[in-house]
């Protein structure tokens, strides 16, 4: 035992590990000692799913039942793990006490006791509550359906359609908090304010109960505005707690709910089962250091405030010493240093409390808050033991914080470390204006390669950069033919999973691929000539843009659809929503912070965006650009036939289109990039097809993927979602 204590991180990452391996053996479903099996808690994302199913079937009543059993459920499955968890936090408690003694050697089995008679009270307690179905983890695109409060969206519309407009309110409100930029959804608002029955008090947040220090800190806020200082400490104190209790909650689910194999968890040689234990042992902490991220993220935002709690702490420091509470004062003060032990205002403030309080021991002896020095110290255990797992296991983690010091960090990875941290520090104190920079690497003002091919507008005209405007792309004929395609092939919600409507019930969706084209062709039920054009007009526009924008490298065509949007008669009156809302196409725009983040469900591969219009008999339907507050117009384009809009995919480009009003509007949506992997293999699809049947096609000159094998993102992410349970919304974008 003396052997082992001399190498304590180790030996507490073997605990963490093997608690965390048999925990997620624990919640793997089994055999239930229930004997009502039917009362016991059932999948929340199969009702969801079902209520979404009965949503698009017109079925209100029924959807309204399952789409609130999914919210209820959920909700009710977090509780039970919270209760299951404070019930089993001292299962096998008498173990532990062995663990200290060296009699008999037996360390590593009294550790196996103890997190078995843990693991069985959990497994046992959850089963009484929730079927072993209800215990599976949820997929990826669930847990995104959920935090974005999409089964609010569905109800708004549901409940309105009942006709129970107070609580069709709510629930716009609801999904409203979470999406302040959906402004159809805001201009519901506006009109349930309007109706009869319905008061400014039916507009609440369902989902208030977990975002109470929102509250906490808005009021502190605005309590500080009004120099009201003994309520602004009173709020930031309760902001502080709230914040706190909330970070728990998160953590009690990560300790709970499954975890995620170690292969799914990019861990390097995790064969044996030690290797797993300990992967599990370090997702299980990631999930735990992640939890700061998730509670200082603000509904509505993409990303979180930085240093969310210690910006508490400081607040209420300064608060306590205005209102003159300066005891109070010293203790938060204490706290913060914490975090910060060498901040040099923070110690000169402390130097001041000493010299004033003179004689004033109690108060120069105050010392930070326990529940600080407990959160403090459990953080910087678990960061140790992930950057140890980084360092030696291949592990990756990204540390929410900005307050970790440097001694945590291995010698190895401190390089990286600094880089990352200098580079969160410049961008807070730069602020959140960004310069509208294009990195993309495009560079517009090359030559157009393809007669009567005109500029009708540039960057300069424009007021952008990397945008342009050609004309007489396509000839009259050429778009009477993909017109006469859509309205033969089209299928309603294509690449929105059935949804007709995407983006507004005011408008219908209709949409077309290269590769079903090419299938009807060959079914005979549309002319091979327009599918065939369909598919060379993605190239055509692939060199027009390849030559204008000066493209370093390659450029490849990652997704064509042809796409239509019709007006729905008699519900345009009073309309004030676009036919899309403001977005980029590579990032997810936070048009408060003017960022743009990379990262899932965006379409971060994308690097060129263009779109072809074919017609212009239609009202409204015009593209345009915006600043990157999605405020400014910057730009507008009035569709015709032959006209192309080519743009850089990135965040300089944040467009939408305005609502179409009347008729129907047709284009060709086309995203381009710039590395091979993520080419559309659909049209190599096609284009096999086709020379199956002995027919020429038109080929890009660049190297072609030989053989069945050759598959890219597309392909594979399709895969893998079908390993799950899928996801509800869309994937495909439009212009």
């Amino acid at each position: 035992m003396a052997g082992l204590l001399a190498h304590p991180r180790v030996y507490v990452a073997f605990l963490w590990a093997l608690a965390a391996f048999l925990r997620a053996t624990a919640a793997t479903p089994g055999s239930v000692g229930s004997a009502n099996v039917l009362s016991l808690l059932q999948p929340y994302d199969l009702m969801y799913y079902s209520g979404v199913r009965a949503y698009f079937g017109k079925e209100w009543a029924k959807a309204a039942e399952l789409l609130e059993k999914s919210l209820l459920t959920k909700e009710t499955l977090l509780r039970v793990r919270r209760l299951c968890h404070d019930q089993c936090e001292a299962a096998g408690a008498e173990k532990l006490d062995k663990l200290d003694s060296e009699v008999g050697g037996m360390w590593d089995l009294w550790a196996l006791d103890w997190v078995q008679l843990k693991a069985e009270c959990l497994r046992f307690c959850v089963g009484r509550y929730v079927s072993p179905a209800g215990q599976l983890p949820v997929s990826s695109d669930i847990e995104y359906e959920f935090g974005t409060r999409n089964p609010y969206n569905f109800l708004q519309v549901t409940y309105y359609k009942l006709e129970k407009l107070q609580k069709a309110a709510s629930a716009a409100h609801t999904y409203f908090v979470a999406n302040p930029s959906h402004l159809e959804m805001r201009n519901n608002i506006e009109k349930y304010r309007r109706m009869e029955g319905v008061t400014d008090e039916d507009f609440l947040d369902r989902e208030m109960e977990n975002e109470k220090h929102w509250v906490h800190y808005d009021a502190a806020v605005q309590s500080e505005a009004s120099s009201d200082w003994t309520r602004a400490a009173d709020r930031w104190r309760e902001c502080v707690n709230e914040t706190l209790r909330q970070t728990e909650e998160c953590r009690v689910q990560c300790d709970t709910a499954s975890q995620k194999l170690p292969e799914d968890r990019g861990v390097d040689s995790v064969g044996g089962v030690f290797e797993k234990a300990a992967a599990l042992s370090l997702s299980l902490l990631s999930c735990r250091q992640s939890c700061v991220t998730q509670v200082a993220t603000r509904p509505g935002r993409i990303s979180a405030q930085e240093d969310f709690l210690p910006t508490q702490l400081e607040h209420l420091h300064i608060a306590q010493f205005k209102a003159g509470d300066v005891k109070a004062a010293v203790q938060t003060l204490r706290s913060l240093l914490l975090f910060y032990p060498k901040d040099k205002d923070s110690l000169d403030n402390l130097q001041f409390y000493f010299e004033t309080l003179e004689g004033d021991k109690a108060s120069q002896e105050t010392q930070a808050a326990q529940d600080m020095v407990t959160y403090v110290n459990r953080s910087l255990q678990e960061k140790k033991l992930l950057y140890f797992g980084m360092e030696n296991m291949g592990f990756t983690f990204t540390d929410p914080d900005l307050w970790t010091p440097e001694d945590v960090v291995p010698e190895s990875l401190r390089d990286v470390w600094r880089a990352e941290k200098d580079k969160m520090n410049e961008s807070l104190k730069d602020g959140v204006q960004q310069d509208e920079v294009d990195a993309s690497g495009f560079y517009a003002g090359g030559p157009v390669p393809q007669v009567g091919v005109t500029i009708t507008m540039d960057d300069e005209r424009m007021n952008g950069t990397n945008r342009v405007v050609l004309d007489g792309v396509m000839t009259e004929k050429e778009c009477g033919s993909i017109l006469q395609l859509a309205t033969a092939a089209a299928s309603a919600g294509d690449g929105y999973r059935g949804r007709r409507s995407p983006h507004t019930p005011h408008e219908t969706f209709e949409g077309l691929t290269v590769l079903r084209a090419v299938k009807l062709a060959q079914d005979g039920l549309v002319n091979q000539s327009d599918a065939k054009l369909l598919h060379e007009l993605g190239e055509r526009v692939r060199v027009l843009l390849h030559s204008y924008f000066r493209s370093p490298s390659d450029l490849h065509v990652s997704f064509t659809h042809l796409v239509c949007r019709n007006a729905v008669p008699g519900d345009q009156e009073g309309r004030s929503d676009l036919s899309h809302p403001v977005h980029v196409d590579n990032c997810l725009l936070e048009p408060e912070t003017k960022q743009c983040w990379k990262e899932p469900p965006a379409f971060i591969h994308r690097d060129l965006s263009a779109v072809l219009y074919l017609n212009d008999n239609f009202e409204g339907g015009d593209l345009f650009f915006t600043s990157q507050d999605a405020k400014k117009v910057t730009a507008e384009v009035k569709p015709r036939c032959g006209r192309l809009v080519g743009f850089s995919s990135g965040p300089v480009n944040p467009h939408g289109v305005t609502a179409v009003t009347s008729g129907r509007r047709c284009s060709l949506a086309l995203w381009f990039t710039k590395d091979k992997f993520y080419r559309d293999m659909e049209r190599e699809e096609a284009e096999a097809l086709w020379a199956a049947d002995g027919q020429s096609v038109v080929k890009k000159d660049e190297d072609k993927s030989k053989g069945s094998g050759a598959r890219n993102a597309r392909s594979q992410a399709s895969t893998e979602r079908s390993r799950g349970r899928g996801r509800v919304t869309g994937g495909k974008d439009e212009l």
